[in-house]
């Protein structure tokens, strides 16, 4: 009866390592992919800031081009 108990016991036990060896592969991923998320995240925000001076840069240049061209020639 005694060995019994035991080995179950030690099944239980290896079962909860198992449990807990994937919980820790999970947050290994998920940090993983936390990270990328992050990166991707800056990328998008660089772009959109570099768009955003272009827009600004040309919308300056057109109000210099209608300062030096007289008013008649204006759309």
């Amino acid at each position: 009866m005694e060995t019994k108990i035991e080995k179950i016991g030690m099944v239980k036990q290896k079962e909860e390592k198992k449990k807990k060896k994937r919980e820790e592969n999970k947050k290994k991923k998920k940090k993983k992919k936390s990270k990328k998320k992050r990166t991707m995240e800056v990328k998008k925000i660089a772009e959109e800031w570099e768009i955003w001076d272009e827009e600004e840069e040309v919308a300056r240049s057109e109000e210099e081009a209608k300062k030096m061209v007289p008013e008649q020639f204006h759309k």
